[in-house]
């Protein structure tokens, strides 16, 4: 077993990091791929903004044959440290074949590039940006995940917690179908008196246009909703602006909601048609011809992700978490195109957002989970 730092300017490695989850998942019908566009800019660092302000590393585990095994990347986010005061490293896009040996040397050397910078602990799979999906997929093998979200394959928990790792906080996703969904009046009620009695109003909008004014507000309104959230830390206007493009691609202007206090953002919901299906086909390729079956999905598609949700903390023991689940149940209600709402990875911490949404039939039967190692 030979594990290597992947030189980025070797294309022949780039490559093989890249196509190694294609073989993993090659007869899976779940799986969906990352975009390859996003894959490589990641693996630029002189064009990419992280390395503006945090370093990375990948590996790969080759066997004597030179067969490629196992992939991981190691992420010394300063940002994220410095806003938590903490000394972590993250791990993220971790694959590798059912074997504990291959597993065991990836993360070898990830930790000895870690504790090389003075890192103390390692958490993961974490990402680049605080957008990312996050965890290990450890419940709901079964169902295809929302655009973005993570898949993974049911041995990765074993193969993490063989080197060390042990749980550190989950999240939790599941569906709200048309069909079966529960909208009690009493909750839009609910909403309707706190939006009253607190001076609350809910913002929609139209078109593209109104949602391009929306994302140069993105980041103030993010970093305000971190207060009293765990391991978060604030967008910079880089991370932004590929939120911003993706929003302004791929929502559909009527399901972004805004809660305004006056004239301030207080809360926001996030969604977007879901497009898994169209990233399949095209095998993660937009170019040259991918974007013709992304743009006929968006048009087709009976699927929508609920994938951004945040309050501003001192109005989440207001009732301002009542707007946000009412305007979810409107997602359905209001827009019959759409059969069935995934809400993705909300924190099993946040017990009255998921107290809220159950009440409307949500099926919590996806789980990622992530983890955490001492250094």
């Amino acid at each position: 077993m030979t594990v290597l730092q992947l030189d980025l300017k070797d294309k022949k490695r780039v490559q093989d990091f890249l196509d190694l989850p294609f073989r993993l998942y090659r007869n899976n019908p779940y799986w969906v791929p990352p975009l390859e566009m996003d894959m490589r800019a990641v693996l630029n660092p002189q064009k990419h903004p992280f390395y503006q302000h945090s370093e990375a590393a990948f590996f790969l585990a080759y066997a004597s044959n030179g067969h490629p095994m196992g992939r991981l990347a190691v992420i010394n986010n300063r940002r994220y440290n410095d806003y938590n005061q903490d000394q972590a490293a993250f791990f993220y896009w971790f694959e590798c074949e059912d074997d504990t040996d291959s597993a065991r040397d990836l993360f070898a050397a990830a930790f000895d590039w870690a504790q090389a910078r003075g890192l103390t602990k390692m958490i993961g799979p974490k990402g680049f940006t605080p957008l990312d999906g996050a965890g290990l997929l450890v419940e709901g093998f079964q169902y295809r995940p929302a655009f973005g979200m993570p898949y993974t394959l049911p041995y990765y928990p074993k193969l993490v917690e063989a080197v060390g790792f042990r749980p550190h906080r989950e999240t939790v996703s599941g569906y709200l179908r048309r069909e079966t969904a529960q909208f009690p009046e009493r909750v839009h009620q609910l909403a309707e008196r706190v939006a009253a009695r607190r001076g609350l109003r809910v913002r929609a909008f139209h078109n593209r246009r109104e949602l391009r004014e929306l994302t140069t507000t993105i980041k103030e309104l993010y970093n305000a909703s971190l207060s009293g959230t765990r391991e978060n830390y604030p967008l910079t206007d880089d991370d932004v602006a590929g939120m911003a493009n993706l929003l302004l691609l791929f929502a559909d202007p009527a399901l972004i909601k805004l809660v305004m206090k006056d004239e301030c953002i207080v809360g926001f919901l996030l969604a977007y048609p879901d497009v898994s299906a169209a990233i399949q086909k095209t095998k993660g390729r937009l170019f040259p011809f991918g974007w013709l079956t992304l743009l006929a999905e968006l048009r087709r598609t009976d699927w929508v992700n609920l994938n951004g949700i945040g309050l501003v903390e001192e109005y989440r023991g207001l009732g301002g978490t009542a707007i946000l689940a009412s305007e979810i149940a409107k997602s359905l209600v209001d827009h019959p195109r759409y059969r069935v709402a995934d809400v993705v990875q909300i924190g099993t911490e946040n017990e009255n957002m998921q107290r809220e949404i159950k009440n409307f039939g949500v099926d919590f039967c996806k789980r990622h989970r992530i983890y955490i190692r001492e250094l």
